[in-house]
């Protein structure tokens, strides 16, 4: 009995671990797969290059970013830009005299936010000073792989903006052949583990409501 008994026990044992490693091959696919489609989701063009909105809004944190809106600025695309996570102390005139534009030309229609350290706090922010401005379309200027969460964010937050996607091409990251770049492949899986959380938020705002 001893020895039927024992044996059991090990066929159960081997069926859970069965039933783990397959379940852990199918977590393991389904993330890969995610992955692939998330990658697949980051623009590799701007699109609506001539359209107007109410306001353009960068995004601190990676290079090129700040010198698009500004050109943005400067060719008329809106009227006011946004400048969202400043670092406490920075001024516009010294924005604008770090990105080699003219302060007299650019100062009046540019204003920054200090209140932001990520992404969400960025759409925050932006919600707030939108409202102030009473402005109802906004021009969204960050990294191309950070698009799809700060696009993400920022739908959650202010539903009834339209948003259009400025993104920035770092030369620094290789997204065609990402698999072949260790940094780039970090930075994207780093990214697209960010998006999961933020698509897991809004879809739970969705199904809160108001």
């Amino acid at each position: 009995m001893t020895s039927i008994s024992s044996r059991r026990h090990r066929l159960r044992g081997l069926r859970v671990a069965r039933l783990a490693l397959t379940a852990l091959i199918l977590g393991l696919t389904a993330w890969l797969a995610g992955l692939l489609w998330f990658i697949d989701q980051i623009p590799r063009r701007i699109e609506q290059p001539e359209t107007i909105t109410d306001a353009i809004v960068v995004l601190t944190g990676g290079a090129g970013r700040l010198a698009a809106g500004l050109e943005l600025l400067a060719q008329g695309r809106a009227s006011k830009l946004f400048v969202s996570g400043v670092y406490r102390g920075v001024e516009v005139d010294e924005i604008l005299r770090v990105s080699l534009q003219s302060p007299q030309e650019l100062e009046c229609c540019v204003e920054l936010g200090h209140d932001a350290v990520d992404t969400r706090g960025n759409a925050e922010e932006t919600r707030q000073w939108m409202a102030s401005e009473g402005y109802s379309s906004l021009r969204l200027v960050t990294a191309s792989y950070h698009i799809p969460r700060s696009r993400t964010e920022f739908s959650r937050a202010m539903p009834a903006v339209r948003l259009i996607a400025h993104p920035v091409f770092p030369p620094d990251v290789h997204i065609d052949e990402w698999w072949r770049w260790p940094g780039t492949t970090a930075l994207l899986v780093g990214e697209y583990s960010k998006y999961l959380v933020a698509l897991l938020l809004s879809v739970g705002a969705r199904t809160v409501g108001p």
